[in-house]
């Protein structure tokens, strides 16, 4: 459901969401309120911030939002920052993919434009994301996922397609991206032991693959959804490993804080000094996401996730 703020409120929320002195965590929180209310007013603040902050995290969520908003009214600064070359991988990868989540047909011709970009992450954002609104004008909207989130991809049909078959379809590099992405939210969509396992020997198989640095963190993503401590195993293994892309590390980092727990806690704080600056700013978000699910008052994680 959306929240309602007074239109004072939602500028005071914009207010600490464009505060560069405030932490992020606060700034996070402001964030996914805005994404909750929804409007052009909310909308103005995120895309602010989304072209004027330093943060990469920061300015990737913005745009994340932005696209599960799904407001046309958020296409021209997506397709802003996703043409501008001198951006964060992350930064453009997420406006390539808003741009899809909200399925503008005129998005086609940018998405079409970057699906041939230098850096692989956006332009396979880009091919999805043509893919996606394409696949979504022959066969209507998507439903929406169980988890009330706006996802890259629809998922496979899971009654005439076992976890197994899944799981092989995701972990084999020769199957098409799309197609990947579609076995993996139908695992996803499971919720099973064997699913869950699945997508871990997936995210694990890929370790250090360059090309498929998009899938893994998309992974890490659809286990913050889960919030299974099965996964804990995992995540662990990818944020330990130094080598790996920081889009892959940092999704990890955020999907132990939304399955909370000591555990969690414990792994996120061996890293919160870690050398690479996105890790280390997804890691202060992840323990403050961490202490939220464990609370009983307002659960901004279910924003970030997709869960309303």
């Amino acid at each position: 459901m959306k929240h309602t703020l007074t239109l004072d409120e939602i500028d005071a929320t914009g207010r600490i969401l464009a505060d560069v002195q405030a932490n992020l965590a606060s700034r996070f929180r402001a964030l996914f309120t805005l994404r909750n209310v929804s409007g052009d007013q909310s909308i103005s603040w995120i895309s602010k911030t989304l072209l004027e902050d330093q943060s990469p995290l920061l300015k990737h969520e913005c745009a994340f939002c932005l696209g599960q908003m799904q407001d046309p009214l958020a296409n021209q600064v997506l397709e802003q920052v996703l043409g501008n070359m001198d951006e964060h991988c992350m930064v453009r990868h997420e406006a390539g993919e808003a741009l899809a989540a909200i399925g503008t047909p005129s998005s086609l011709e940018i998405l079409r434009k970057y699906s041939t970009d230098p850096v692989i992450e956006v332009a396979q954002t880009c091919q999805l994301g043509v893919k996606r609104i394409e696949f979504e004008s022959l066969n209507g909207k998507s439903t929406c996922s169980p988890f009330n989130s706006v996802d890259p991809t629809p998922a496979l049909d899971v009654d005439s397609i076992d976890v197994e078959k899944l799981g092989k379809i995701l972990a084999d590099p020769s199957q098409d991206l799309y197609d990947r992405y579609r076995a993996m939210f139908s695992l996803r969509n499971l919720r099973t032991d064997e699913a869950v396992k699945a997508l871990g020997r997936a995210l694990i198989k890929y370790q250090n693959d360059k090309q498929n640095n998009l899938l893994k963190h998309e992974i890490a993503y659809v286990f913050g959804q889960l919030q299974d401590e099965r996964s804990i195993e995992f995540l662990k293994q990818v944020l330990s490993n130094h080598e790996e892309h920081e889009m892959v590390r940092h999704e990890v980092a955020e999907a132990l804080g939304s399955i909370a727990g000591e555990e969690a806690a414990d792994i996120l704080n061996c890293f919160k000094s870690d050398s690479v600056q996105v890790v280390k700013d997804s890691i202060e978000v992840a323990l403050d996401m961490n202490e939220y699910e464990k609370s009983q008052e307002f659960n901004f994680l279910e924003t970030k996730n997709g869960k309303q």
